[in-house]
C-alpha cells in the first residue's frame, strides 16, 4: 500500500521516529515514587551521567517548580509515563518533591462566611428564604 498519489511519508521528516510509550519507560507501568498530578517537583542541580533523552527533557522542565502534570504536559507523554521518568530521577537524587501548600482557614473564619452567606440569602428573598438562626423556612 502507498502513503498517497504522490508517495508522500506519513511521517514528515521534522517529527522524528515514533517511540511507543511502553520503550520510553522500558516496559514499566509503576513509578517508583507515590506522585500525584499535583505535586511539585524542582531539580537538585545534581544530574546522573547517564539518562536518557526523555530523562534529560523531564529534568530540564523541572529547573523551576512545576507539577507532575505539568511535565506529562509538556513532555507530551501519558502521565503514567511522566511518573515513571519522574520518579528515576527522584531515585536519583536529580528531583525533590513537595506537595503545594494551601493555607486552610481557621474554623471561625468558616463558620463567619457561611453565616454571611446564609445573611445574603435571607436578604435576596425575605419571604421564601432560610431563617439564618433557625435553619427553617420563613415566610407566609
Amino acid at each position: 500500500m502507498t502513503a498517497g498519489r504522490d508517495d508522500h511519508p506519513l511521517l514528515d521528516g521534522a517529527a522524528g521516529r515514533p517511540v511507543r510509550p511502553y520503550s520510553v519507560t522500558r516496559g514499566r507501568t509503576r513509578p517508583r515514587s507515590a506522585l500525584d498530578l499535583m505535586t511539585m517537583l524542582l531539580a537538585t542541580g545534581r544530574a546522573p551521567r547517564h539518562m536518557e533523552p526523555e530523562h534529560a527533557e523531564a529534568l530540564e522542565l523541572c529547573r523551576s517548580a512545576i507539577s507532575v502534570a505539568e511535565v506529562a504536559a509538556n513532555l507530551r507523554q501519558p502521565v503514567v509515563v511522566a511518573k515513571v521518568l519522574l520518579s528515576d530521577l527522584i531515585a536519583w537524587d536529580a528531583l525533590i518533591t513537595g506537595v503545594p501548600t494551601v493555607d486552610t482557614p481557621d474554623l471561625q473564619t468558616m463558620k463567619d462566611l457561611l453565616d454571611g452567606l446564609r445573611k445574603l440569602q435571607f436578604a435576596a428573598d425575605p419571604d421564601h428564604s432560610e431563617d439564618p438562626r433557625r435553619g427553617g423556612l420563613r415566610g407566609g
